[in-house]
């Protein structure tokens, strides 16, 4: 049916159609006010059914293609929604491309737009095209000088994986999706080094008729507008892409902190090692061949996750875990920088030394902040017993932070280890801090840590209302990342927490909305004989890392208490539902028993492989990681209701 009268109207929509070899062999425009539109493309005759508009402003497309040549073709139809008065567009593909999606002066190399540009061994052009399942939706959004669009469709079509992409040219931009994907003009795999374009294709043979379907919508020109569309096709999916856990939350509890305690715990000097291989015969038993013997302060490991523990372990009554958590944190508070914060990484063969920065002497804020917040929370369940060491070092951390900030707000992104200047003022790492000096609460006499966090988050402000967060992983450089969004929100959340203000409440929710970008609506399909086939691993509620690093990882859970508590403050149950939902998504792929997953009870793997991307899709990385235990396991406690 047509739109309604006096409803939103469609965008301006075109339909191509491509051959093999990407060419367009016939191009229509489509009459968006006709309740069925005939046109002709190439070798195709296309029946265009476009329905009334739903509350969100989408209309559902309908395509009815049929090969009327006398000959097979093989390609492609592509639909395209177009934003005329583009002359600087913004993008977003949820969960891969916000905006130039890698600044100018970022060090990693991954896909990035700029107007006019022709680089594909550079990864830089004015045009993109990927498989769907790279996105955490399959939608492209644009906006223009007054306004914008979308065009969305599922992961899987009759004629194989759908694409998703853009275009622009002089002032017109124009978003897509693609039957089956194309990806243009080089293919992404994790790499600063691109692979060729890859392609799926598909042969219409004469007289065969393929039935597709997409969405499109036009939007206001405000780019959080994508919020009400990215929840309406999650709720739309809810019942269509079951999450089935494997075991409640008290037994992924248990599960994660045995884990720990188990494989990446070493009582000398008292770390948690990053990394421990699923394999241990291949390493001679003790795993050093592979196992990382190192420990981030922060971060991949240390202070947050020992913290869960510790919170696990007052609970449950597990000696075990109380005294691994208080040496961990013992052993990183005894070992400050001479500049006063935590160092960024323990390394066995070197001791303390800087963080992953390229930057000679760099601490990472992000990282020194999110040790210092958990820290606090540390502080916190040992209040009847709270150790003077642990006190002193978060003094040290918070007084030494708060000095460097600059007047108009910003903390700093990385800073010398020695003498303490700010290396960097780059990207937003700083947001991490705004959660630690309001946890500060107690130790905050005088109201200058609350001051402090105040400023920041009117400076940070800004990356919120922009929709682009981005600097927070100390390995993704200036990149934009679900752990931007992490931090975001819990900031926010926290400067609500302390004031009241209803100014942090509304930044609070836009950065959550912002992070949901990076959550996958839908449950990507693999192959039956991948590992994560066999076991059916349903992708709904993990997130996208980033652009850079795409595979599903659990670090969402940071936040799950932030998300409780957001929904609280404004009587919308959406996001405690999306934190249930991604604690649900890591309740699957756990070994309860030794042998189970090729792994060992307790292993926990950081990456889920649903796309083509460092590895093929439907793997598994063979490696558990401290933090994805540990994020886990902090996810679990703030359900079982033990941390703050």
């Amino acid at each position: 049916m047509a739109a309604e009268a006096g409803g939103p109207t469609p965008p301006a929509l075109r339909l191509d159609v491509l051959d093999a070899s990407g060419a367009v062999a016939g191009s229509a425009a489509v009459a968006g006010n006709m309740a069925v539109d005939e046109l002709t493309a190439g070798p195709f005759t296309v029946e265009v059914k476009i329905g009334a508009p739903s509350a969100t402003g989408l209309h559902e497309i309908a395509l009815s293609v049929l090969n009327a040549s006398p000959a097979a073709f093989t390609g492609h139809v592509r639909l395209v929604a177009t934003v005329a008065d583009a002359t600087d567009p913004w993008w977003l593909i949820p969960g891969l491309f916000y905006g130039e999606n890698r600044p100018v002066d970022c060090d990693r190399r991954f896909p990035r737009f700029e107007a006019g540009a022709d680089d594909p061994a550079g990864m830089v052009s004015d045009h993109w095209s990927f498989r769907s399942d790279r996105a955490a939706t399959a939608a492209a959004f644009a906006w223009g000088d007054s306004g914008g669009v979308v065009v969305a469709t599922a992961e899987a079509s009759p004629c194989g994986p759908a694409g998703i992409g853009f275009a622009h040219r002089g002032t017109v931009a124009d978003v897509h999706v693609v039957f089956p994907f194309r990806e243009d003009p080089v293919t992404y795999y994790g790499s600063g080094t691109p692979l060729p374009a890859q392609a799926a294709t598909y042969t219409w043979q004469p007289g065969e008729r393929i039935e597709l379907r997409a969405a499109a919508a036009s939007l206001p020109a405000d780019r959080h507008a994508y919020a009400p569309i990215l929840r309406a096709v999650y709720e739309q999916n809810r019942l269509l892409h079951p999450v089935t856990p494997w075991v409640t939350v008290p037994e992924a509890a248990e599960i994660a902190a045995e884990g720990l305690v188990r494989w990446h715990y070493d009582p000398d000097p008292g770390v948690l090692l990053e990394t421990v291989g699923f394999d241990r015969e291949v390493t001679g038993g003790d795993g050093r061949p592979v196992d990382r013997q190192a420990m981030h302060v922060g971060w991949v490991s240390g202070i947050p996750w020992a913290y869960a523990l510790l919170a696990h372990g007052r609970r449950v009554g597990s000696a075990a875990a109380v005294d691994a958590a208080t040496r961990v944190i013992d052993f990183c508070c005894a070992n400050l920088s001479p500049s006063g914060t935590f160092w960024g990484r323990w390394e066995r063969a070197g001791g303390w030394t800087q963080s992953w920065t390229p930057i000679r002497d760099g601490l990472h804020a992000r990282t020194l902040g999110e040790a210092t917040l958990f820290l606090l929370r540390a502080l916190s369940v040992r209040a009847a017993d709270a150790r003077e060491s642990w006190v002193a070092a978060a003094r040290s951390n918070l007084d030494v932070v708060r000095g460097r900030q600059r007047a108009d707000g910003n903390l700093g992104s990385v800073h010398h280890a020695e003498d303490g200047r700010v290396l960097s003022w780059a990207g937003a790492s700083g947001l991490t801090w705004i959660a630690a000096f309001c946890e500060a609460a107690t130790l905050d006499d005088d109201g200058s840590y609350l001051a402090a966090a105040v400023r920041a988050g009117e400076y940070y402000a800004q990356f919120v209302e922009r929709e682009f967060i981005h600097g927070a992983p100390e390995d993704v450089d200036l990149a934009p990342t679900s752990e931007d969004g992490y931090a975001a929100v819990m900031a926010y959340v926290a400067l609500h927490r302390r004031t009241g203000d209803a100014r942090w409440l509304d930044l609070a929710r836009r950065a959550a909305d912002w992070m949901l970008t990076f959550r996958y609506t839908y449950n990507v399909r693999f192959t039956p004989r991948t590992p994560l086939g066999v076991y059916g691993f349903a992708t709904r509620g993990g997130d996208q890392a980033s652009p850079s690093n795409q595979h599903v990882h659990a670090y969402g859970l940071v936040c799950t208490g932030e998300l409780a508590e957001l929904s609280a403050a404004t009587g919308d149950p959406h996001y405690r539902e999306r934190a249930d939902e991604a604690l649900t998504c890591f309740r699957q792929l756990l070994a309860t028993a030794d042998g189970e997953l090729n792994s060992y009870r307790g292993m926990i793997t950081e990456r889920y492989y649903q796309t083509e991307c460092f590895q093929p899709k439907g793997m598994v990385l063979t490696l558990s990681h401290a933090w994805s235990a540990g994020v886990l396991l902090l996810g679990c406690e703030q359900v079982l209701g033990t941390s703050d």
